[in-house]
């Protein structure tokens, strides 16, 4: 049987960061939005004796080994079911640009639970898809949930928000930011204050008033003096905000201008949903 799923990008309208906790991840607040930029699974699931999961795809950029998330997901889906064996091949159509802040890993990965959750008639209910998307990483809650989602926590606690429709511009450098260097560059600056744009942007969204001012990344303050490319797109576009981690920038309502050869997104918009079966 051959379902497929489509997986959106994510952009942080904010993303701050009010602590480091126990388990060592940092406590964040972060307003997450997802966006029309999609990467495309193709699953291909028969019965087997035993668990086989091969992956292929279009991008030389990511593993298509255990070391995938994708990869991960399916193992953690049959360790929580324990249900009957399958072969289960996956290819993998990437659109979304990797280490871009984006969630493109994440958000393929809630996506194969979406799409063995309805292979073997919906086995596990939305509670118990979140649980397994809150151990496999911290934005695929989010991209499970979809639309405009308030993430607390590491990422994993999420709380829909009011939608609105923006146009969205992205630009990214030909250099990938982790999230492991981002929070390690954040937490040696010296002076951090917490304004809490994230609380003002949600009544701004309650209230129907304009966002725009409350547009903020953490993040963008740790790594910005490191990497010149990112200087040379706020330089272009001081409008625009960095997603996540980086290097991508985004802009709302304004076309981002290029620089270099950078690559640039132009047509995308906001959208009120998040990881879909398509077929």
């Amino acid at each position: 049987m051959q379902i497929k799923v489509k997986t959106p990008a994510k952009i942080n309208l904010t993303l701050e960061i009010v602590g480091k906790r126990q388990d060592g991840y940092h406590e964040i607040k972060s307003i997450m939005q997802m966006i029309n930029l999609y990467d495309y699974l193709t699953f291909n699931i028969e019965q087997s004796n035993e668990l086989n999961i091969t992956l292929s795809g279009n991008n030389n950029d990511i593993p298509y080994n255990e070391k995938n998330i994708v990869y991960k997901a399916v193992k953690l889906f049959y360790e929580k079911t324990k249900l009957k064996p399958h072969n289960i091949s996956i290819y993998i159509d990437k659109n979304i640009p990797t280490q871009a802040g984006l969630a493109g890993g994440s958000s393929n990965a809630a996506g194969t639970f979406l799409v063995l959750n309805k292979y073997f008639n919906n086995v596990l209910n939305k509670n118990e898809l979140h649980e397994l998307c809150a151990k496999l990483g911290s934005d695929l809650n989010v991209c499970l949930e979809g639309g405009c989602t308030l993430a607390k926590g590491r990422g994993e606690n999420v709380i829909k928000l009011p939608f609105r429709e923006y146009p969205v511009s992205l630009i990214k450098p030909h250099i990938g930011i982790s999230a492991k260097e981002g929070y390690e560059k954040y937490s040696k600056l010296e002076n951090k204050t917490f304004k809490d744009y994230t609380q003002k942007m949600i009544e701004a969204l309650s209230n129907n008033k304009d966002i725009h001012e409350f547009l903020h990344n953490d993040l963008e303050l740790g790594v910005f003096n490191e990497y010149k490319e990112l200087q040379k797109i706020k330089q272009a576009n001081p409008y625009a905000i960095m997603s996540g981690s980086g290097s991508t920038y985004f802009a709302l309502n304004k076309n981002i201008n290029s620089v270099e050869d950078y690559w640039t997104k132009t047509d995308l918009k906001t959208i009120s949903t998040g990881c879909e079966i398509i077929i």
